[in-house]
């Protein structure tokens, strides 16, 4: 199969050192104490790139789901653990050999052996430090896969895959929908979970 372009696209950044949520500005109403923080100006770039990731954290979650946006490492684990328990691991990806390019896949392992499961996924949103939309949608399928080189067979890369099976509640304009040509309730879809995303499942 072609494999995707799994490479990071986002600029290099790290996690805040863990401070009280309480004292760091977050929100659009304190917008102005955000923009005085990481000395934004009015109208640029970073100005938009802020306001927009503000806007999607602090949305109602859709039907069905539980989400966080996250800052730091702790907050990351505690989200996880609260909603899937404990005994709790986190997977994904191990590289981006032959991103892009045409690859075998050897073998597939599911985890709770392929039956419907809770996973706790959480991808990058673009701000001034490393910030992770991590959320829980029920009834997904978690996979691991051995990915081998297209020629000559010997194994590249240990690939984890997410399969939402009830996407009913997801927007009709989701870039997963305008990439398939289909809409809400009609598809499954899976997806490979990219460079430095994640996701966190109950220990196998």
């Amino acid at each position: 199969m072609q494999m995707l372009n799994i490479v990071d696209k986002m600029p290099r950044r790290s996690f805040l050192p863990w401070v009280n949520p309480s004292k760091l500005p977050f929100s659009t109403q304190r917008l102005r104490e955000v923009k005085e923080l990481f000395a934004v100006q009015e109208g640029s770039a970073t100005e938009h790139v802020i306001l927009k990731a503000l806007c999607e954290c602090k949305r109602p979650p859709s039907r069905g789901e539980t989400k966080q946006c996250v800052g730091f490492t702790e907050d990351m684990v505690d989200f996880a653990s609260s909603v899937l328990g404990h005994g709790i691991t986190v997977q994904t990806t191990e590289n981006v050999n032959r991103s892009k390019q045409k690859v075998v896949i050897a073998s597939i392992k599911g985890i709770k052996g392929g039956q419907p499961t809770e996973s706790v996924s959480c991808h990058q949103i673009l701000y001034p430090y490393l910030l992770y939309y991590c959320h829980i949608v029920p009834k997904v399928k978690v996979y691991e896969a051995e990915i081998l080189n297209f020629v000559g067979s010997s194994r590249i890369n240990h690939g984890v895959t997410i399969c939402h099976l009830n996407m009913s509640s997801w927007r009709p304009d989701h870039g997963a929908f305008v990439a398939l040509g289909s809409g809400p309730g009609q598809i499954e879809v899976c997806h490979w979970i990219v460079e430095n995303d994640m996701t966190w499942t109950v220990v196998d």
